[in-house]
């Protein structure tokens, strides 16, 4: 009996996946555990492995495409097994548009040139070209000559990959007329052409997690009134601390605990009596939600772009376990296995640049939360102690904070007391 491969649902919402990459073709034998295809939502990819074994009887999609959860995606089966009563509901509706169109089309006679053309044709024996929606809206934008097209996609379809391929060559419809209009110089040109320019510039379709970000990003800075606080503190016993940590981290079996989760240990203490920054502005609605615990986001840079997954209830762990739980969402993230409803529903949010030297910036809050911390690099400062001037290890922060849904006194408030935490790293575990 043939097996319904559907698209999975990657987290409660996340409606519809993209197809990336197959790894198997129809007609290929599937074992149990075979990767069949990748996919990806908005901020994660993912591989869907086989769960029967058998023979790859239909593919429902071709890379590139978005499909929506729950729909079939491929069939597996025996070979001559009848499924012409599987198919997804988008396939369903365009099937008798496709059979009126087969009926009028007009019966083309192979050419003696065709000999000449290449092994693989984008043309099936209707006369229409299988060509995906994204390869038709690439081709129509950029004018690709689809004649020349060889498709790689499932039952010899023209995917995006083939249009660019097109476009590599400078395979164009207006390449091709500019060509035409020039044959009879040609014939008198010289028999060595010069060789053809570079281009100025390469066109690359934007990722979906890009247009999520930017979509994000410009609500933010769009419909937020952002002011940005700058601070530092001595970071001396911070640096103490966690050199013991490492010294006896084995001995005591801890996690690697770094400097950026006792940062983010201390904003989490800290942010429990600052409720404004713990919180969520919901202007369109005139609410302001504010979180019973600190559902702290933390910012990944990706090979894919900036995730922010969430360490939720960050208030109650022990450092230890916040290193713990932080190092598996970031490492989930950096894979891009990370669960999309881990993702979501975070409280306030920290950044970090300071491995990367950068001293100072402006952090953009995550709408619709009312802060984020950017954490930046130490420097050595001067303060008097004693009469004398001293070298000290200063670590910067910059706190940008909505001031729809808190003053600057407020914010700087917090700024203070999470300084007076962090210099005193041994007293707020002690709390």
């Amino acid at each position: 009996m043939a097996t319904v491969v559907i698209m999975p649902r990657q987290g409660q919402s996340v409606e519809s996946c993209v197809i990336t990459a197959w790894n198997k073709k129809e007609g290929d034998t599937v074992a149990v555990g075979d990767v069949l295809f990748s996919y990806e939502t908005d901020k994660s990819s993912f591989d869907e492995a086989a769960t029967v074994e058998g023979t790859l009887l239909k593919c429902f999609a071709e890379d590139g495409d978005d499909v929506p959860c729950l729909e079939p995606v491929c069939v597996i089966g025996t070979p001559g097994e009848d499924i012409s009563n599987i198919a997804p509901a988008a396939a369903e509706e365009a099937a008798p548009a496709a059979e009126e169109k087969k009926e009028e089309a007009p019966k083309v006679e192979a050419a003696p040139a065709a000999a000449e053309a290449p092994a693989a044709t984008a043309a099936s024996t209707d006369g229409f070209i299988r060509i995906s929606p994204r390869a038709r809206l690439l081709a129509e934008r950029t004018d690709a000559d689809l004649s020349k097209a060889v498709p790689t996609g499932p039952n010899g379809r023209i995917i995006e990959r083939d249009v660019n391929a097109l476009l590599d060559k400078g395979l164009t419809n207006l390449a091709a007329a500019r060509a035409a209009e020039d044959a009879p110089k040609a014939e008198a040109a010289p028999a060595a052409a010069p060789a053809a320019e570079a281009p100025m510039f390469e066109d690359v379709k934007l990722p979906n997690i890009r247009k999520v970000i930017a979509k994000s990003m410009h609500a933010s800075l769009s419909t937020m009134a952002q002011l940005t606080l700058n601070a530092s503190f001595d970071a001396t016993e911070l640096l103490a601390y966690r050199a013991t940590l490492k010294a006896n981290a084995e001995k005591l079996g801890l996690s690697n605990i770094t400097l950026n989760d006792m940062v983010l240990f201390a904003v989490a203490k800290t942010l429990k009596n600052h409720k404004d920054l713990n919180a969520h502005y919901l202007g369109d609605e005139g609410i302001m939600r504010y979180f019973n615990n600190v559902n702290l986001g933390i910012a990944v840079d990706t090979e894919r772009g900036l995730l922010v997954p969430t360490l939720a209830k960050a208030d109650t762990l022990s450092l230890n376990e916040l290193s713990a739980q932080a190092k598996e969402l970031i490492s989930g993230a950096q894979k891009g296995t990370i669960s999309p409803d881990k993702l979501k529903d975070g409280s306030f949010t920290v950044t970090n640049l300071g491995s990367l030297g950068v001293e100072s910036f402006t952090p953009v809050i995550n709408p619709p939360q009312t802060g984020i911390l950017g954490v930046c690099t130490i420097t050595r400062k001067v303060k008097e102690v004693g009469g004398k001037d001293v070298f000290y290890p200063a670590m910067g922060l910059s706190l940008t904070f909505d001031h729809r849904a808190l003053d600057g006194a407020p914010a700087a408030r917090f700024l203070k007391d999470l300084c007076a935490n962090l210099e005193n790293f041994n007293l707020l575990l002690a709390k």
